[in-house]
């Protein structure tokens, strides 16, 4: 049976325990990802609390980083979703995406809105992905892809 959270304060505090068991076990993202059987950005979102885990994942994420069968059925429940506590946020990294979307938001709506018309794209039916390229100019750059279904606005 599918159960959901209503209070984040569980997967919260779960996400704590796995990410310090990550830390002492010195794993990465992927690592647990590859055990889970899915992509790195959802399982990373669900040990973080913002997912649900199909029950062969959790168990299988449990088990590599240490965790109990509580922990492991805890990481299949429904959370509540929003990790960003109320406010600008303070995280140089999360600030820096807040910067982006006050600055590129209305233009990002003003170009979906043209493109596809009146409706919203979806973070349900969403994907991520995150990579590391050469910058041309020295360095290195982040090229984020998110891939989400658009779903229309319907009129009733």
């Amino acid at each position: 049976m599918v159960h959901a959270q209503f209070d984040p304060t569980a997967r919260q505090l779960l996400a704590a325990a796995a990410v310090e068991a990550k830390t002492r076990k010195d794993l990465t993202w992927q690592q647990i990802a590859d055990v889970s059987g899915l992509s790195v950005a959802f399982t990373t979102a669900a040990v973080l609390g913002q997912h649900a885990l199909p029950k062969e994942s959790a168990e299988a994420v449990a088990e590599l980083l240490g965790l109990d069968a509580d922990a492991a059925l805890l990481l299949r429940t429904i959370p509540t979703r929003g990790s960003i506590p109320g406010g600008i946020p303070t995280d140089p990294t999360i600030y820096r995406f807040y910067e982006m979307l006050q600055v590129y938001g209305t233009t990002l709506k003003a170009l979906v809105h043209e493109e596809f018309g009146d409706g919203i794209i979806s973070a349900i039916n969403f994907k991520l992905d995150v990579k590391k390229v050469t910058d041309p100019e020295g360095g290195e750059r982040a090229v984020i892809t998110m891939d989400g279904k658009y779903l229309p606005t319907k009129p009733f």
